[in-house]
C-alpha cells in the first residue's frame, strides 16, 4: 500500500510510521520536515501536498493543534486555533484527500480521550475532538468510491506520560502497541465511520 502519514515525525506519528513502513510505501508529511510539507490549517497547502504525493491507498493524520488554557483565559482567537488546525484541517484532509485516493482507500483521523472524558483547561480541545467524532460518523454515510473514514481516539500515550501526567490524574497511560493497533484496524479493516477508542 502507498500510505501518507501526516504528522509522521511526532510522538505518535513516529511509531505509526515505523510500523507501516515495514510492509508499505510510506510518505511522511510535516510542517517543516518529511517527504512533503503541509500546514493543515491551510487548505491550499493541503491541495499542494496531494499534488506532490499523487495517488494513495491510505491517508493517516496524526497532526493538529488546539489551545489548552483555563476557560476564563481562552479568547475567541484561541478557539480558532483548534477549529482551523485540528478540526477543519482534518475535515479538509478528507474533503480534498478523497480525490487522491485509489478506490476502496481509507482516511484515518486522530482525536483523543478529551472528547469523552475532558480534563481542566481543555474546553477548546475537547470541543474540537467531539466535532471530529460527529463529522466522521456523518461523512461515512456519503463518501463515495468505496472510501472509508475512521478516527482513532486514544488516551494519554505512554510516550507522553511524563509531559502530561499532571493534566491527567489517575489516567492509565496507553501502551504504544495498542495505539498502533487502532491505526492498523482503521487502515486494514473494513470499518467505516468508526470512532476507535483506546482509553485503557
Amino acid at each position: 500500500m502507498r500510505i501518507l502519514i501526516i504528522g509522521g515525525n511526532g510522538t505518535i506519528g513516529k511509531t505509526v510510521v515505523s510500523h507501516f513502513e515495514k510492509d508499505n510505501e510510506v510518505l511522511i508529511a510535516g510542517r517543516s520536515s518529511g517527504d512533503v510539507n503541509v500546514d493543515i490549517a491551510n487548505s491550499q497547502s493541503i491541495k499542494a501536498m496531494f499534488e506532490k504525493t499523487g495517488k494513495l491507498d491510505a491517508i493517516i493524520c496524526v497532526a493538529g493543534e488546539a489551545k489548552w488554557n483555563d476557560f476564563d483565559k481562552l479568547t475567541e482567537e484561541d478557539y480558532y486555533v483548534g477549529l482551523k488546525s485540528k478540526l477543519m484541517g482534518q475535515v479538509n484532509l478528507v474533503r480534498i484527500g478523497k480525490n487522491y485516493l485509489n478506490p476502496n482507500g481509507s482516511i484515518t483521523l486522530s482525536t483523543g480521550i478529551l472528547a469523552d472524558d475532558p480534563v481542566v483547561k481543555t474546553t477548546s480541545a475537547a470541543m474540537v475532538n467531539g466535532g471530529i467524532h460527529s463529522f466522521v460518523k456523518a461523512v461515512a454515510l456519503e463518501i463515495e468510491n468505496g472510501i472509508r473514514v475512521n478516527v482513532v481516539s486514544s488516551g494519554m500515550v505512554e510516550n507522553a506520560y511524563e509531559k502530561y501526567k499532571d493534566y491527567f490524574p489517575g489516567h492509565n497511560p496507553i501502551p504504544m502497541r495498542k495505539v498502533i493497533n487502532g491505526y492498523v484496524r482503521s487502515v486494514k479493516g473494513k470499518g467505516n465511520g468508526e470512532i476507535i477508542r483506546i482509553y485503557d
